[in-house]
């Protein structure tokens, strides 16, 4: 690739001075002007072809035609020349052609790297690349100085075009050696594109306003040569010598450009950020244009050409070309060359039309370009301010597509929710109009009404009780004799729905209703009525007392203990949750032995009363069933029921490490639910604890919350002291990873028993497994944490995107972070995600301050890990027979708060004793 480019830029070079001497000799330096009105006519003429090319045939096809076609005009130009045949109509045509020679190749070089690179491989390598093309133009421009008062013009065309034909087979090789893989993406989706290349510029934002800036600074660049070309004919009559000036010139400001790229492109460009280094180069021409108001010499220009040739191919260049990398492929093949061709002749022909209107139909002196110059780098200036914007917009955009792509998400349009609730309320299964209604808020209910109602006759019970809870959403006493009725069903749920609603949402009077219900010969209707009953006198002891309900609750207890009793799940379940309302603590053993029961339905049940019940003494039992998938989402809602001060209560069973492992990752969801501040504050707690499953469920609770509630203080110091804390764990992590995988010499343990060599080598395996969860878990709650840190939206795009199965995504969307992180943030966190791509020893050698030994490695896990990681290195180091580890061992078997932690330890320190006593014998004998 760098070869490439350094044999096209070498061209041009060879070319541009040739052509310009010849024309500035034959036509004079007025007649620029129209050269560049010419250059933007053919340019937009040659477009349209040029398109109608790009969808019909590859680029690689496009790009040997064109090589072909400038080495032929090149040499039917040295032709011409060797003939003295040369007049002002081949002047113009091939002034024209070695303008759009300059602007297509360089276009199509940097298209074929972008299919070759991705975002994060660009930037790496599109400035050493990038110093391929500044090497070029010093070896063509002082190959062409050199060279010319020796063999003439004519034969530098020659020397031209025998490089151009050279190009040809280093693209096949190219091609050849599968380096543009992507290219097959780009041509298969270009079919879908029927759009001109003008038409998905004008859809584009980020496509306009980049054309927009890359537009004005052709203008200013050809306001700028045109001073100088006019400046330096004028100073210099010789043709030979002003081509050998120019060949000078163009050379020394690449050479320059070469230092530049070599040393500061790309410390730059991460310093300052692609957008910010887009300013650089408008900036400098506007302070060389200030001091030539000032001192209006030949020097000045020439700092000025010199500050245009220098940052233009390097800085600006590599920022240019990174300001595409949002764009997607497909879009990119057709628009890039557009841009780089048409739009900047076009801008030519306009710098072209200042000169001919402006500076010659007034009669100014050449000094007013600068004034014009000056304006349009205003312009300029903000045209980048909105690439800014653009820029981080449209990459965002195309990484969500290409998570979309590689998720195999169809692309449709998507209904409203309400065109949807429509058809699934009317066509839909009873789970899904379920699942739907009870998911329905309360302004769409009521647009729904007409829908709804008719669903209280449905033919499933559950439909007809998701049916009833809506109507709490209408006028009281809505559909009440459709849902009278529902009371004399032979379902206790429909019937407790049904009375609940007339209780609770009609003008009917409690006492008539509990009068009718509570002694009705249906069990259905009586048991229904008495869980009602319990419901309202939580907060009404009144009725609690008028309708006895302990008695109640008493009889049909010792009614269960009957010997010939025999009743459904759907009782039991009522008398649990009858009992929970009550809140009667008497009664909670009943409760308490239901947990056991061998029925799932009345267990979920009784967990639902606990829950109901609030009662401390269920807490305990609550939390062990989050272990139990069938009963978790139960336990959950039960603990959650118990209101804002469990939080307080888990916080103190972490804290004491009561929980168990596979219960801690569901605490958290519990406290996120109530949405409150406090539930901030203690989430942010929970994210202290060392226990990498707790952080990474508070992390994730913390992040669902801000999207339900972003207006709460999320105490951004902390999350982002959090950040760093978890970044540099990560990185000891990573670290002791390599440390353990790379420099592990088994030979060095030859002196210890076949057996615990053998358990050494498993140990050693199942930690690095063990390490790997560790490091998935921990950039999950990362991301998580940034989510919280900066906006939501974009980091759940960057996430998806980082753990895309496809590489170019991955490092697209790291690329994408790297516009949003903090400089702290950004030098800490990158490198390491970089790793989760390819393990690179030059990442590796930035992120190891010091080459750590494997003991220091395992010393350091132990120090950074939470108990699930710390188990593991205990288990290892108990067979490495080094008595060194005896002292942390001991520690850990005293202060560790994690149980099996210390059993680990005590478990080592017996294993290594012995060997302790053996080199103490070993010492004793030798001595």
């Amino acid at each position: 690739m760098q070869l490439y480019v350094f044999l096209i830029i070498t061209i041009l070079l060879i070319v541009k001075p040739t052509v310009n001497a010849l024309f500035l000799k034959g036509l004079g330096a007025d007649s620029l002007a129209f050269g560049y009105l010419l250059i933007a006519a053919t340019a937009i003429v040659t477009s349209y072809f040029y398109n109608q090319a790009v969808r019909r045939y590859s680029l690689r096809r496009i790009m040997v035609s064109s090589l072909v076609f400038f080495a032929l005009a090149f040499v039917f130009l040295a032709v011409l020349y060797k003939l003295n045949a040369i007049g002002a109509i081949a002047l113009y045509i091939f002034y024209v052609i070695s303008g759009i020679f300059a602007v297509l190749t360089t276009s199509q070089f940097w298209l074929l790297a972008n299919m070759v690179f991705n975002a994060r491989e660009a930037k790496r390598l599109f400035g050493f690349i990038g110093s391929g093309a500044i090497a070029g133009g010093i070896f063509g421009g002082y190959l062409t100085t050199i060279l010319v008062p020796y063999i003439g013009n004519g034969n530098m065309l020659l020397i031209a075009a025998l490089f151009i034909i050279s190009c040809i087979p280093l693209l096949s090789l190219i091609y050849k050696k599968g380096y543009v893989s992507r290219a097959s993406i780009s041509e298969s989706s270009n079919q879908s594109l029927g759009d001109s290349a003008y038409k998905l510029l004008l859809k584009s934002r980020h496509l306009t306003y980049l054309a927009l800036i890359i537009g004005l600074g052709v203008i200013v660049a050809k306001l700028v040569d045109f001073q100088f070309s006019d400046f330096a004919a004028r100073s210099i009559p010789d043709v030979d010598q002003l081509a050998s000036f120019f060949g000078f010139w163009f050379s020394t400001f690449n050479l320059v450009s070469l230092g530049i790229q070599l040393f500061l492109t790309n410390r730059v460009v991460e310093k300052l950020g692609v957008n910010s280094s887009l300013l650089i180069l408008p900036l400098g021409i506007a302070l060389g244009s200030l001091l030539f108001l000032t001192f209006p010499e030949l020097w000045v220009l020439i700092i000025i050409k010199g500050i245009d040739g220098s940052f233009k191919q390097s800085v600006n260049k590599a920022a240019t070309e990174l300001a595409m990398v949002p764009v997607s492929l497909e879009i990119k093949n057709r628009t890039k060359s557009f841009i780089d061709v048409v739009v900047d002749s076009v801008a030519t022909g306009i710098a072209g039309c200042l000169l001919i209107f402006v500076i010659k139909g007034l009669s100014l002196p050449s000094n007013y370009v600068t004034v014009i110059i000056i304006f349009l780098i205003l312009v300029w200036i903000v045209g980048i301010f909105r690439v800014r914007d653009s820029y981080f917009k449209s990459f965002r955009q195309s990484l969500k597509e290409a998570v979309e792509v590689t998720e195999g998400v169809p692309r449709r349009k998507r209904k409203s929710p309400l065109e949807l609730g429509k058809r699934i309320l009317s066509n839909g299964n009873p789970l899904q109009i379920v699942e739907y209604l009870n998911h329905l808020n309360k302004r769409n209910a009521k647009i729904l009404k007409q829908k709804i109602i008719p669903l209280l006759n449905h033919e499933d019970d559950a439909v007809k009780i998701a049916a009833i809870n809506q109507l709490y959403h209408y006028p009281e006493g809505t559909a009440l004799e459709a849902v009278r009725d529902m009371v004399h069903l032979k379902d206790d749920e429909v019937v407790y729905a049904a009375m609940n609603y007339l209780i609770l949402h009609t003008s009917l009077n409690d006492s008539r209703i509990f009068d009718s219900y509570l002694n009705h010969s249906s069990d259905y209707i009586a048991h229904a009525a008495l869980l009602c009953l319990a419901k309202e006198a939580r907060n009404n002891q009144q009725i609690a007392s008028r309708y006895n309900l302990e008695l109640r609750i008493e009889l049909w207890l010792a009614e269960l203990e009957l010997p010939d009793s025999d009743h459904r799940p759907e009782e039991l379940s009522f008398l649990l949750e009858s009992i929970g309302y009550a809140q009667m603590p008497q009664f909670y053993s009943f409760i308490s032995a239901n947990f056991n029961n061998r029925n799932p339905h009345i267990v979920s049940h009784a967990i639902i009363a606990a829950g109901i019940s609030r009662a401390p003494q269920f807490i305990d039992a609550l939390i062990d069933f989050l272990t139990v998938k069938q009963y978790r989402k139960d336990a959950i809602a039960a603990l959650i029921a118990y209101g804002e001060s469990i939080s307080e209560i888990l916080l103190a069973r972490e804290a004491e490490k009561l929980l168990k492992n596979n219960a801690k990752k569901y605490i958290p969801a519990v406290i996120q639910t109530f949405e409150t501040q406090a539930s901030v504050r203690v989430l942010l707690r929970l994210l202290q604890s060392r226990d990498n499953l707790i952080r990474r469920a508070s992390a994730k609770s913390l992040h669902k919350l801000k999207g339900k509630n972003p207006k709460l203080n999320y105490f951004p110091k902390t999350v982002f002291r959090l950040l760093l804390q978890y970044t540099f764990e990560y990185r000891d992590i990573v670290s002791s990873r390599k440390v353990i995988k790379s420099n592990f010499n088994a030979k060095a343990y030859d002196r210890l028993p076949e057996d615990d060599q053998t358990e050494l080598l498993q140990a050693r395996e199942g930690l690095l497994e063990v390490l790997d969860r560790q490091l998935s878990l921990r950039i999950e709650t990362i991301f998580q944490l940034l989510a919280v840190y900066y906006s939501r939206k974009d980091l759940d795009v960057a996430y998806k995107g980082f753990v895309s199965t496809d590489r170019d995504t991955r490092a697209n969307a790291i690329e994408f972070l790297d516009n949003i992180l903090s400089p702290k943030l950004k030098h800490s966190l990158l490198p390491l995600l970089e790793l989760a791509i390819i393990e690179d020893v030059d990442v590796y050698q930035e992120i190891l301050e010091d080459d750590i030994s494997f003991n220091k490695a395992l010393i350091k896990l132990i120090e950074v890990g939470d108990g699930n990681l710390r188990l593991p290195v205990i288990y290892l180091i108990q067979f490495l027979g080094d008595t060194s580890f005896l002292p942390l061992l001991a520690e850990l078997k005293i202060t560790a708060k994690n149980r099996d932690v210390r059993s680990f330890a005590s478990l080592a320190l017996k294993k290594l004793q012995p060997a302790l006593l053996d080199t103490a014998t070993g010492t004793s004998l030798g001595a």
